[in-house]
């Protein structure tokens, strides 16, 4: 500026004040370029220009931010404009006059904002591709946007201009790198350059890849070779890009080859393209991909045969194929059996054809190969060929039984008919396995569930190797489960006169099954039962019914079944009862309150009557198990008590240490508001008997029906039915009815009066008889024993009585005429019980895995085999046994 601040502000007020008095030409700041944006860097030219004068014989003052030379020209110009610039710009013009000074007034401001950073340019196009005959516009935008550019275009290097251009569009019709840049003002300013950009060019020819050997299916580890053919045009130096999404190392950029090999491992698509190679910015477009599909395992070849069976002066066909693949050739190996050394057919080479003809017996194996260097696939499954032999084989089965179970032992049987050779060799075949043995039997001790399958055999002959078919096969079913037979008798309650029959059913019984049959004697203390083969099965029955005669007391019995050689036992079956409601000699069951029917509020006490140590009472519940009194109960000895608030609807009886059985009863307690008091036991003919309808609230409003068999016998107000002296028709089921409510139906049994009379009027003769026998036989037997200890058998088995005991003399003298029968029996020297016990089954059943040491699973047992041992040294006549078992125990 030409004068100093304070001087020209003050000049500027009182010019102001003047120019207030009187209106005359006023000055304006205009840019030279007047754009939208000043880049920092470029020049800037300030005009002043005087409005309402013609004159211009004017002098110019400036006012702006900074300090700068003075100038008294209308043009302010700063070359290189920074931020600093920024601000407010104001101009005055001044004018000489003969009479008096004439100035403008101050303008008003110019407001300079200079953007502090230069322009970017970016360079775009819609495509990159030019396609053949076609071009592409490429656009060059400034950024920010602003006016005033014009546009300077390069093409490969930017060392020349290719062409400049007031638009920012220009169009192509070559490839390459192409750049652009802006300028404007004077002296021109330049933007920077903008990044390159390339152009392809895509040419009329055509890329085709295809690979060799091209067969339809590729294994991981085989060499392919891909080529890439350029067709049409007429461009014939080339170089070549190739494009893979596979994983395999193959080039992935330009390359001077237009094919490569490699071993492949993964699939992938493959393509590629071919470039110009004077211009690469001319290409060919990319061709189709290829698409390889590799499979990760080596193939494996299959070997068939139309015949197994060589015919006499004949051959079979052998197919060796790779599926689903092509282009394999094929090479045969041959050995004499599976063990000994493959070596190659000499005649087979290596052929397309897949087929040879052989007539050797022996066993065959193929592989296939194919390619440069070759690739071989796995080995084939080995086929044996046999020479065909007219002689037929057959399996049996020893015993004969197809379905067997876990610890059987069962024998196969290789049999060949009508030939008279011996020399041969048998081969077995399974499901699982396969093995040559001389044996033609096939054995397996003991069985398990693996042994279930297909069995079949052939013959070799030793001398010419010829076989015969295969037999057709046999199937075993070996089942895991140790069977459990199932036992029923009936009736349940005897009658005087009854036979009881027992069945006893296995799964398959047709199937060599003998039947066993056991009575069950309880063991105290606890609740278990050991067993005692009934003689007349000591050798088994082949039917699964048995009878049992002249039994009148309660019992319990058990069966099981056995079969082959040696004998495979079934489980003991579950122990089942009959009972006998008739006060038995031995013990009795006394229910109190004396009647069947009982309210849930009533307190019922059971207990066994008997001069013997120990009872326990037990009863039979619903699914056919036996318990003992419930712990829940109130349990004393030889007693139990069923508390108020439980039911009970089962058959009860006494069981003592001796392996005595009493009568038992049937115990009706349910939540019942009306009960009939009938009476628990037998009556007998021609006595009385009373019969009551019990109310729970005592409450009775009459009448009161009581029925017989279902018959109405009595309708009045009496709550009792009095029968003076009954009779067997009085037997059967008695209930009443009373005030709307009904009680449940009772039995009655009625005894005949003679039966009666003559079972307790024999009793004490036959306790007096077995007594005096047994106490004589036992005195003599001791006696006869200190006199020759090791050849008396009836010392021995005298002996066995008086230490076992589970079997003493008392013990059979309270039995029932069965009972008594059957130890008696065990006195006198009947080796078949005791022996029949144990068995040589028992010894197998255990060293086999069977877990079966008793009669049921639950609470029958039978005695351990060194008991069983004992008892059978005993009645054979071992001295040195006893002397063991007397021991400290006598």
């Amino acid at each position: 500026m030409g004068q100093s601040f304070p001087h020209v502000l003050g000049f500027f007020l009182l010019n102001t004040l003047l120019r207030g008095l009187a209106q005359g030409p006023t000055a304006h700041v205009t840019l030279k370029y007047n754009w939208s944006h000043i880049f920092w860097g470029e020049t800037v030219t300030f005009r002043c220009e005087i409005k309402g004068s013609r004159d211009i014989d004017w002098t110019y003052d400036w006012i702006t931010p900074i300090s700068g030379p003075p100038t008294t020209q209308n043009e302010y110009s700063i070359s290189r404009v920074t931020e600093y610039h920024n601000g407010e710009y104001r101009c005055l013009g001044t004018k000489k006059h003969p009479q008096r000074l004439t100035d403008t007034q101050w303008s008003d401001p110019y407001r300079l904002t200079v953007t502090p950073y230069g322009p970017s340019v970016e360079l775009s196009a819609a495509s990159r591709i030019i396609q053949p005959g076609g071009v592409v516009t490429l656009t060059c935008n400034v950024i920010p946007p602003s006016s005033g550019w014009e546009f300077f275009w390069y093409r490969g290097e930017r060392t020349a201009e290719l062409k400049i251009t007031q638009d920012a569009r220009l169009t192509v019709s070559q490839g390459g790198l192409y750049w652009c840049r802006g300028a404007r003002g004077d002296p021109r300013y330049f933007t920077q350059y903008s990044s390159q950009f390339t152009i392809n060019r895509i040419l009329t020819n055509r890329a085709v890849v295809t690979r060799q050997p091209h067969w339809s299916e590729i294994y991981s580890g085989e060499r392919i070779t891909l080529r890439c053919e350029i067709q049409d045009g007429e461009v014939t130096e080339w170089m070549y890009e190739w494009e893979t999404t596979g994983s395999n190392t193959f080039p992935t950029h330009s390359e001077d080859a237009a094919s490569f090999s490699g071993v492949v491992s993964s699939g992938g698509e493959y393509k590629c393209k071919g470039r110009h190679k004077t211009d690469p910015y001319s290409s060919t477009e990319w061709s189709s991909p290829i698409t390889l599909t590799v499979s990760a395992h080596k193939p494996k070849a299959e070997l068939r045969a139309d015949n197994r069976d060589i015919p006499a002066g004949g051959s079979v066909s052998l197919t060796c194929s790779v599926n689903p693949s092509t282009g394999w050739k094929y090479r045969y190996w041959y050995k004499e059996d599976k063990l000994a050394q493959s070596k190659a057919l000499e005649d087979s080479g290596a052929t397309s054809a897949g087929q040879i003809h052989v007539s050797e017996e022996g066993v065959y194996l193929c592989r296939g190969e194919r390619g440069d260097p070759a690739y071989y696939t796995e080995d084939s499954e080995m086929i044996i060929i046999n020479k065909k032999n007219e002689e037929k084989a057959v399996v049996t089965l020893h015993p004969n039984w197809s379905e067997i179970y876990s610890g059987e032992t069962i024998t196969f049987r290789c049999e060949i008919e009508d030939v008279d050779d011996n020399e041969w060799k048998y081969e077995w075949e399974t499901t699982s396995s396969r093995s040559s043995k001389k044996q033609e039997e096939f054995s397996i001790r003991f069985a398990n569930t693996s042994h279930s399958g297909d069995y079949k055999c052939r013959g070799r002959k030793q001398s010419d190797k010829s076989s015969t078919l295969w037999s057709t096969p046999i199937t075993l079913t070996v089942l895991f489960n140790k069977p459990k037979p199932l036992l029923t008798v009936s009736p349940s309650w005897l009658s005087p006169g009854d036979l009881v029959t027992l069945n006893c059913e296995v799964k398959h019984p047709s199937a060599g099954w003998r039947f066993f049959w056991y009575k069950v004697v309880p063991k105290l203390p606890g609740d278990s039962y050991s067993c005692v083969l009934l003689s007349e099965s000591s050798n088994g029955t082949e039917q699964y019914s048995f009878i049992v005669e002249g039994q009148t007391h309660t019992a319990g019995y058990v069966c099981r079944a056995g079969r082959g050689e040696p004998v495979f036992y079934t489980d003991y079956s579950e122990p089942k009862f009959v009972w006998s409601a008739d006060l038995q000699s031995s013990a009795s069951l006394r229910v109190s309150p004396n009647r069947v029917q009982h309210f849930t509020s009533d307190s019922v006490s059971l207990s066994c009557e008997r001069n013997s140590t120990q009872w326990r009472v037990m009863r039979f519940l619903k699914g056919g198990t036996v318990a003992e009194c419930s712990a829940r109960w109130i349990k004393a000895e030889s007693s139990c008590t069923i508390p108020g608030k439980r039911w009970s609807n089962d058959p009860f009886w006494c069981e003592s240490e001796s392996g005595e059985f009493s009568n038992a009863v049937n115990v009706t307690k349910k939540n019942f508001d009306i009960i009939l008091q009938s009476p628990v036991h037998p009556v007998t003919e021609g006595s009385s008997v009373s019969l009551s309808c019990k109310l729970r609230n005592n409450v009775t409003v009459p009448p009161v029906f009581f029925y017989h068999n279902d018959k109405l016998i009595q309708n009045d107000s009496r709550m009792e039915l009095n029968i003076s002296a009954v009779s067997k028709s009085d037997e059967g089921f008695y209930r009443c009815q009373c005030s709307g409510e009904e009680s449940e139906q009772s039995w009655m049994t009625v005894r005949d009066v003679q039966a009666v009379s003559r079972s307790w009027s024999s009793f004490p003769i036959i306790l007096l008889i077995v007594g005096l026998i047994c106490g004589v036989i036992i005195l003599l037997l001791l006696l006869y024993c200190n006199k020759q200890f090791k050849d008396s058998r009836f010392c021995r088995v005298d002996q066995s009585v008086s230490t076992n005991q589970d079997f003493s003399t008392s013990h059979v003298v309270d039995q029932s005429d069965a009972q008594h029968e059957q130890y008696s029996t065990l006195l006198h020297g009947d080796a078949s019980v005791y022996h029949s016990i144990k068995g040589p089954a028992d010894y197998e059943n255990v060293h086999s895995g069977s877990t079966n040491q008793g009669c049921s699973t639950s609470r029958v047992v039978v005695h351990s085999d060194a008991q069983n041992d004992q008892y059978s040294t005993l009645l054979h006549g071992d001295a040195s046994v006893y002397e063991t078992i007397k021991g400290s125990g006598n």
